[in-house]
This record gives structure tokens, sequence and C-alpha cells, in this order.
């Protein structure tokens, strides 16, 4: 007997579902990556560690609106890659009410491992991205339709 894939079969519907669905998927072959390469990460530590890679240092504020997330998110983040040793807090030297994240020595060994596993990942996702028919374009419209009103405005106004 074949179960019926309520997610797919909801179309539209099921947008949310799809998506996490899809996230969790890539996130799982994500972990499955490192573990084979016998890498100490954590996919939820990427967005962070590349910008960290990237530009050197960030505030909290700066990664959040940078990766379009929560402070919050990012702060766990944070939380999470200092207690692994790979980032460390100092005062920012212009306002020292902020803190700026940059790499430990750690970090930047780690970073340098990375490099090569990520680029593979990104030679992956364009060729996924191009297999699915550019979905990147479609996310896009998306995510601008969603800035337009929100889905909570689309549901309010269907129940007012």
């Amino acid at each position: 007997m074949t179960t019926q894939d309520y997610s797919r079969a909801a179309g539209g519907a099921a947008i949310g579902a799809r998506l996490r669905r899809l996230s969790e998927n890539l996130d799982g072959d994500s972990v499955r990556v490192y573990a084979a390469l016998g890498i100490e990460f954590e996919q939820r530590w990427f967005g962070v560690l590349n910008q960290l890679a990237i530009k050197g240092s960030a505030t909290v504020g700066e990664l959040a609106a940078t990766l379009k997330i929560t402070h919050v998110s990012v702060s766990q983040t944070r939380q999470s890659l200092e207690k692994s040793g790979i980032v460390t807090s100092q005062s920012d030297p212009e306002d020292a009410r902020k803190k700026k994240i940059i790499l430990t020595a750690t970090g930047k060994r780690l970073v340098t491992k990375l490099r090569p596993v990520w680029a593979a990942f990104d030679e992956a996702a364009l060729a996924l991205n191009a297999e699915s028919g550019d979905v990147v374009a479609l996310l896009n419209r998306l995510e601008d339709a969603l800035e337009r009103q929100s889905i909570f405005e689309r549901i309010m106004t269907r129940i007012a």
C-alpha cells in the first residue's frame, strides 16, 4: 500500500510544511557530509561562521541584519560557537557597549578546513537549483510576496 504524500497533494496550501521538509532534508544531508568527513560542525553555525570568515568580525546585530534572522537566533549561535572555542567576543573599540564577535585560532583553522567543503556545497546547490528550474528565483518571488503582505495579514483578511 502506498502512503499518500499529504504535503505534496495539498499543493500551495501546505507550503510551510513543504519548506520545513525540504529544510530538514537539506540540513540532514549537511550533517551527514560533515560527519562523513570527520568534521565537528553544526549546520546552524554556517551563516554566522561564514559571515565572520568573510568580514573578520561583526556584532550580533550586524549578523542578524545581514542574515535576516533574529537577534536571539544569532545570540544562541554565538553562545554555541563560543562554548566550542570557535569564536570569542571583544568590546567594540568604537562603542564599548557593543561586542564584536571574532574567530579564535581554532575557528580560523576550522574555516580553513571548511572552505573546500563549502565550495562543494555551493557547487551542489547550484546544480540542484539548475536541475529544479531555478527554484531560487521562485523563492525570491515568494519572499517578496510575503514582504508585501505577510501570511498573518493574508489570513486575517480572510477571517475578518
